[in-house]
């Protein structure tokens, strides 16, 4: 018989690293209910025409289509497998796919129930995204995206706060030395401008974006391989050596995009949210300005966000989001300026695992098992499980009269701290004894004693 198994990219979760990530995305759904976003669901997959073409070429390959079934096979276009073009006939196999991440979905959703929804729009959203990626440590072909989004407002007031937002949650967490690096598209099309390779912007940020993962000579040798010229390669040459403060990168950045007007607006925007920022003041994460960052996406069209995990932690990026004002446009909605972020629920269960930040209580289910000794002891257990239970207090009774020894065994491996024994004696007493699985200590109580201390 073959060995079961599941999808490489995928996991299942125990017991315990359930309740480890649930700890996680409660912690930052107080935070987005605490800013005023509200909860929103979409389906897990979309129309194909819905979610191809917004991610740009990479992103697009890393899409799970989902095959056509029954009469609609018969739709497929043959035409174009003759002629060897095997990206049309693939979509013309799939009419649906599987989601990519949460932010076309939600501009979809913002179009179809625009005359439904009060502007400017803040939304949360919660579940689980798809990509065919290569997997590896922190990257999986199935993982949760936590994300919030604010569509219907080009104030740069949300931006300021969706840095706010990210210091909230990482503070909540105990995570300390989070790093919050900000961009801006404009930028980015300004040091474009400025070294002459307007017309290779995306071949240009989507090289620029791997600079932490291929170092500075990888990027330079994709950009030749782009088209990109030698002559423009010099002039960008600044850009890998910017140094010092968010204040005085951004005085770099000035000098360097004098003649563009696009870039100057860029460096503009920025320097309001770092002031602003710098001025509320942060609890524990740091503000950086990383001018390499573009995060490789087609629809980023102001800042940039991405947040790095604290440096003694080897992990990629743990957030990430920016600023999107054509985004609904693709469906018809013009003028609909957004912004949002998005957290990484995976990779940050993955640092707070190795960094030992959770809490000794999140693991904890049943607070006390009460040991079975037969029939009539049973039900008198029951009794009292039936009220612990209506007093928020998870209680469970072992089902079987097993072994003394067995059903402690029980109790141990699944970490309940508390037992209780209830025979003739303490039945005919009507009280119970209580014993404590850690020190072994026990007593006899009555129930509201037994409340009391459970409680």
């Amino acid at each position: 018989m073959k060995k079961p198994s599941i999808p490489k990219g995928t996991r299942d979760f125990s017991p315990e690293e359930v309740a480890k990530r649930s700890y996680i995305m409660n912690t930052i759904k107080s935070c987005f209910t605490s800013y005023g976003y509200q909860p929103i669901e979409t389906p897990s997959f979309e129309k194909s025409e819905t979610l191809l073409g917004k991610y740009g070429e990479e992103g697009d390959r890393l899409i799970f289509k989902i095959l056509n079934s029954g009469e609609k096979v018969k739709k497929a276009d043959l035409r174009a497998l003759e002629e060897g073009n095997l990206a049309r006939f693939s979509n013309s196999l799939a009419e649906k796919a599987l989601r990519y991440d949460l932010t076309v979905p939600f501009a979809r959703y913002v179009v179809q129930h625009q005359n439904d929804i009060t502007f400017p729009f803040k939304r949360y959203q919660i579940q689980p995204v798809w990509r065919a990626d290569r997997p590896q440590h922190g990257r999986f072909q199935e993982f949760f995206q936590c994300d919030a989004d604010v569509v219907g407002s080009k104030s740069l007031w949300q931006e300021v706060e969706l840095v706010q937002l990210y210091d909230a949650v990482f503070s909540n967490l105990r995570l300390d030395g989070v790093t919050i690096k900000l961009n801006n598209r404009k930028i980015l099309s300004g040091i474009a401008e400025v070294i002459g390779a307007e017309d290779k912007l995306i071949d240009f940020t989507v090289a620029l974006d791997k600079l932490d993962k291929v170092g500075e000579e990888g990027v330079k040798k994709e950009m030749l391989e782009k088209g990109i010229s030698e002559t423009a390669l010099t002039k960008l040459q600044p850009l890998f050596s910017f140094f010092g403060s968010a204040s005085e990168k951004l005085a770099q950045l000035k000098k360097l995009l004098t003649t563009s007007e696009i870039g100057l607006e860029g460096v503009s925007d920025l320097e309001f949210i770092v002031a602003s920022v710098e001025t509320l003041g942060l609890q524990t994460a740091a503000l950086e300005i990383d001018v390499t960052l573009a995060r490789g996406l087609n629809y980023y069209t102001g800042a940039i966000f991405e947040v790095a995990a604290p440096s003694e932690v080897k992990m990629g990026s743990i957030g990430g989001g920016g600023r999107y004002d054509d985004l609904t446009g693709i469906f018809g909605m013009k003028d609909i300026s957004g912004v949002g972020i998005s957290f990484g629920l995976d990779r940050i269960a993955l640092v707070l695992e190795e960094l030992d930040l959770f809490p000794e209580t999140v693991s904890e289910n049943t607070k006390v098992l009460f040991i079975n000794f037969g029939e009539a002891e049973s039900l008198y257990a029951m009794k009292a499980i039936t009220k612990l239970r209506r007093a928020n207090i998870p209680s469970e009774l072992y089902p079987d009269a097993a072994k003394m020894g067995k059903q402690m065994g029980y109790a141990d491996k699944r970490n309940i701290p508390f037992a209780v024994l209830a025979g003739d004696n303490e039945m005919a007493s009507e009280t119970y004894t209580l014993k404590n699985m850690k020190s072994g200590e026990q007593q006899e109580v009555s129930f509201d004693v037994l409340v009391a201390k459970l409680k």
